[in-house]
């Protein structure tokens, strides 16, 4: 897969894609990732790519076409348009489905806007769909880009060690993750569940899937409605809210 950044600020976008486990992935060649600078296709000899907005308004606003040459140039490269996504509040809110939906693309490209944004002309004629990280605003779109790109890479075949590492995780499968431990086995008076220290992996299963059915339904009960259930769980949900009832 190929994931393009279309950003002012490149370097930054590179330093944290160079790093950890999508770092690794793409000197194996699992994944490719380019990050452009929109700077470099300004028509002037100040590399402006900023205007006032028409109509008045504080800030300023992102113009369209030197965003408009970087995407006709990474057209060109392609020689496809690739899937073009905007960050912005505006955007549907991202989630684990959606991610492992772009993951199966060829080609994603997400143009970071800044200032106050961007020309609506360019979302018009360029951007496919809008994704936001939630109900929030920063002072620039690299960070949620960067928070996608993970999130999109590690769905990626070879990016981690086992298709286990994220199919266990929150939100893969609806549900929130169960509560992990590691040596040594009691810290500081707190021991680890005895059912983890069992080797028995039948019981091991139903606790986690149990804890996680738990964790969901307290912390995240709207995410209940979309769950991948598995035979057994009507019956620990049940005895679940029955325990919670009694605290």
């Amino acid at each position: 897969m190929r994931i393009d950044l279309l950003t002012l600020f490149p370097d930054m976008c590179e330093t944290v894609m160079a790093e950890s486990i999508v770092g690794r992935a793409r000197k194996k060649g699992c994944l490719q990732v380019c990050c452009h600078q929109i700077r470099d296709f300004a028509f002037d000899k100040h590399q402006r790519v900023d205007d006032c907005p028409f109509g008045g308004g504080k800030g300023m606003l992102l113009m369209t076409e030197p965003i408009s040459l970087c995407i006709d140039d990474l057209t060109a490269h392609l020689g496809k348009k690739p899937h073009m996504i905007y960050m912005s509040p505006q955007g549907r809110v991202l989630d684990q489905q959606r991610v492992k939906e772009l993951a199966q693309m060829e080609n994603i490209a997400i143009l970071c806007g800044h200032y106050e944004g961007v020309d609506e002309r360019i979302l018009d004629t360029y951007v496919d769909e809008q994704i936001s990280l939630g109900d929030f605003v920063l002072t620039g779109g690299e960070l949620p880009a960067l928070a996608l790109a993970d999130a999109v890479s590690r769905m990626i075949d070879g990016v981690l060690a086992e298709d286990v590492c994220f199919e266990e995780e929150s939100h893969y499968n609806g549900l929130l993750e169960y509560p992990q431990y590691t040596r040594p086995a009691v810290w500081r008076g707190q021991a680890v569940p005895e059912v983890l220290l069992s080797g028995n992996h039948g019981n091991i299963a139903k606790w986690r899937r149990a804890q996680s059915l738990w964790r969901t339904l307290k912390n995240r009960p709207d995410m209940l409605e979309k769950a991948e259930f598995q035979k057994g769980d009507g019956e620990l949900l049940y005895q679940i809210r029955r325990e919670m009832e009694k605290e």
